[in-house]
């Protein structure tokens, strides 16, 4: 028995497969982010930590109903940008922030000029609030001492708190600004400017990698098992059904909608400045040797939003909702520019709505929602298109995948398009990566 933890901005969710792979046990507890005002969002740790123990708990019930073996391996996935500060103990020392927390653009603003001329072709990342430095950056000049302090990304803290040893997980360092991607270090100006030292991230390792065994406070289900952390969600999700093509695009639409296409190798410097002008990434993969481009934009966070404003917050509306859409042309029956949308742009994410014309209704705004995020993703392919040859297939996954609304306006936009349909792709992966710890398979 194997069990795959994905830590999502939407929800937490928890899959245990046997070993073939069936799924066994599900749960899923929603992200118990703290929200205040001008989109912040915290992520307390006693919360992080009560919302693990409650997943697991009841998938221990489910065992014990079940009859099942303990679980052997855990494997810890999630979201990447958010995590903690922690002291010599392991103790957070701050709330996690979120990823789409809008906080921290006055210390982007500070940093030294030949940091931010350097950052995209350094780091492979777009210099903004979204990175992980601009956070730390909020909390050194809002009080906290960062000597004697390390990082630990969300998955890679929980894994601490299961009782694995403290690690830097690659792809999840990816994705914090401080790691030098030509070198697979620490980016020295960086750390410089943050006033942290090289122990200021934990000992880097490879996805999948033996970090320790869970503790005896676990439930019981739980407790001996060998522990991983598997990486960045989506790059994990991606993996979860086998090696992905260099000519395909795994497109993941859950808050974020993100584009991923593997490399064999990095595309350097001079590249990564270039995609990281159009808000795209080049980074390293979970995979060995691999690197991963990363394109997103915020259509799952924008089309939740249209949601909750026209009243359908459960998934039986939700469905009606997607029937009514379907039952209009993907263009709407609208005057041309009676709805305009914006926000979906990874360095937006704030759904602004503008109406010129009178019998707006939900499946009207729904579907303009859904033409904006087309027009975006078309977008980020072009920029893509500008350093590789085009795709030639793509998979849709995600929360919002399973909307025949969503698969249409896809379509549209993106090759030869599948629709995946495992529901958690992520914790799927997850557990599989956490198999390999039982049978010294490595990750290829």
């Amino acid at each position: 028995m194997r069990a795959g933890i994905d830590l999502g901005s939407t929800a937490f969710k928890l899959l245990i497969t046997d070993e073939g792979g069936t799924e066994l046990v599900s749960e899923q507890v929603a992200t118990p982010w703290l929200l205040g005002a001008h989109g912040a969002a915290d992520l307390p740790v006693d919360r992080l930590l009560s919302s693990v123990n409650t997943l697991m708990t009841a998938a221990a019930h489910r065992l014990d109903a079940l009859h099942s073996p303990p679980v052997g391996a855990i494997g810890i996935s999630g979201m990447g940008e958010s995590g903690f500060l922690v002291d010599p103990q392991g103790q957070p020392v701050a709330p996690a922030f979120a990823w789409f927390d809008p906080r921290g653009a006055a210390q982007v603003a500070a940093f030294p000029a030949p940091v931010r001329t350097q950052f995209a072709g350094r780091t492979g990342l777009p210099l903004g609030t979204q990175v992980t430095v601009a956070k730390i950056a909020l909390l050194r000049d809002g009080g906290v001492d960062l000597a004697g302090l390390r990082w630990l990304n969300l998955p890679e803290f929980v894994a601490t708190a299961l009782g694995a040893r403290a690690v830097s997980e690659y792809s999840l360092a990816s994705r914090t600004g401080l790691l030098d991607q030509d070198t697979g270090l620490a980016w020295r100006a960086m750390a410089d400017h943050l006033g942290v030292d090289d122990d200021f991230l934990p000992p880097l390792v490879a996805s999948g990698e033996h970090l320790g065994t869970a503790g005896v406070w676990l439930p019981e289900r739980f407790a001996g098992a060998a522990i991983t952390v598997a990486g960045h969600d989506h790059l994990v999700a991606a993996e979860s059904s086998g090696p992905i093509p260099d000519d395909h695009y795994y497109v993941s639409l859950g808050t974020a909608e993100v584009l991923l296409r593997v490399l064999d190798r990095p595309l350097g410097y001079e590249a990564r400045a270039r995609l990281a002008s159009m808000l795209i990434n080049e980074v390293r993969h979970i995979v060995p040797g691999k690197r991963v481009l990363v394109a997103g934009c915020k259509s799952g966070l924008l089309l939740r939003r249209a949601l909750q404003l026209t009243g359908v917050r459960d998934r039986a509306s939700r469905g009606t909702l997607d029937d009514e859409v379907m039952a209009l042309p993907l263009e709407g029956t609208l005057p041309e520019g009676g709805i305009a949308v914006s926000g979906a742009r990874n360095d937006d994410g704030v759904l602004k709505l503008e109406l010129q014309t009178d019998d707006v209704n939900p499946a009207e705004l729904f579907g303009a929602v859904l033409r904006h995020s087309n027009a975006e993703i078309t977008r980020l392919i072009s920029a893509i298109d500008q350093e590789l040859p085009a795709a030639n297939s793509s998979t849709l996954t995600g929360g919002w995948a399973d909307m025949k609304s969503v698969q249409r306006a896809r379509s549209r936009v993106l090759p030869s398009l599948s629709i995946s349909q495992r529901q958690q792709e992520t914790a799927f992966g997850a557990a599989q990566i956490a198999a390999r710890l039982l049978t010294d398979q490595p990750l290829v």
